[in-house]
């Protein structure tokens, strides 16, 4: 389930944070990008059993309404959607469970936000429209749920709120946890009943390594990156970069010159979309220059043996690359190079 774009989200968060922080201890810092990454497979876990949380209040409603058509003699109400087979499949889910029982939070805690979900499922259209229809299939019953969790649960800024309550880590990880889930959900076959697998935590061995050699190249090796960085930058106020955009290269660099299995292009779009997110508006533009011309520059003197494509023209009034635009914002709390590395005896590539 986690998969390399939010570990390169992770390693930038913790490598920003390792450079404010004053302990500056390597082996801290690691556990805590790893843990870091653990919480988001907690905060999958935890998604996927709000649907039970769900179903299950679902079915008390479903059992006090019937229990009062019973005595007044009325038409029983439906228990489709109490006990709608996909929902059941996951209650009943042995990897779920299991890894539930090793978990302190629960949805319990939490039955207001649950009852106020709820109703909004049953005043949807898509429930009435379920509840109406003529199709009992497994398929229709996995499909509702995967409507709900798209259009109630994904953009739920309530939910939200309760979450990051619950784990800060949590608050910038619901967005891409939430793509997990939804394609758990499509992954649903009746045929394996409560064995279903869920998706791992790790794909494989590697992509844990990944992130372990991504922050300690990063860190390790940063003089020898923000030489890079400088020797780059004729055409640049290097000087004038904020800060994040600093952290941003640095990354990128280690994956570039420690993975050879990554094209530069990947890695170059990678880390122009998280300087989009985390730094300033025009860090984008800026990133993808230098990356651009860092990797040329590492190519051309044998330093990185990957091939790049062909540069392309420029456009005249592309605004990336105008004078106007060339500098990002000053930070004027950037630290020093020797600053940000002070505890840190780099070692050179």
């Amino acid at each position: 389930m986690i998969n390399r774009d939010l570990i390169r989200i992770k390693v930038v968060q913790l490598t920003y944070a390792y450079y404010q922080n004053g302990d500056r201890n390597i082996d801290k810092a690691e556990k805590e990008l790893l843990f870091s990454l653990s919480k988001a497979y907690a905060l999958y876990n935890y998604l996927l059993s709000l649907i039970v949380a769900i179903t299950q209040e679902e079915r008390h409603r479903v059992e006090i309404l019937t229990n009062r058509a019973k005595r007044e003699g009325t038409e029983e109400p439906s228990q489709r959607f109490a006990y709608n087979k996909f929902a059941v499949q996951v209650e009943e889910n042995k990897q779920l469970n299991l890894y539930l029982e090793t978990q302190k939070q629960r949805w319990e805690d939490d039955m207001e936000a649950i009852r106020k979900l709820c109703d909004q499922i049953e005043q949807s259209v898509i429930y009435k429209e379920y509840m109406a229809s003529d199709d009992d299939s497994y398929d229709a019953d996995r499909e509702i749920w995967r409507k709900i969790y798209r259009t109630l649960i994904q953009e739920n800024a309530e939910l939200d709120s309760i979450l990051e309550e619950k784990s800060l880590y949590w608050n910038d990880d619901k967005e891409i946890v939430d793509t997990f889930v939804i394609k758990t959900i499509k992954r649903f076959d009746p045929a394996n009943k409560s064995e279903q697998d869920l998706l791992p935590e790790y794909k494989d061995e590697e992509d844990r390594e990944f992130a372990t050699k991504l922050f300690r190249s990063t860190i390790l090796n940063a003089d020898t990156y923000q030489r890079y960085m400088s020797e780059t930058s004729r055409n640049w106020d290097f000087s004038r970069l904020a800060y994040m955009d600093v952290v941003i290269m640095q990354i990128a660099i280690a994956e570039m010159l420690t993975f050879s299995n990554i094209p530069v292009s990947v890695t170059i779009n990678e880390y122009v979309e998280l300087a989009k997110l985390y730094s300033t508006p025009r860090s984008g533009g800026y990133i993808n220059g230098m990356l651009d011309s860092i990797a040329r520059h590492l190519i051309g003197t044998g330093a990185m043996m990957k091939q790049m494509p062909e540069p392309r023209s420029r456009r005249p009034h592309d605004e990336r690359w105008s004078g106007s635009n060339r500098h990002v914002q000053v930070n004027p709390q950037r630290p020093t190079d020797n600053e940000m590395l002070a505890e840190e005896q780099p070692t050179q590539e």
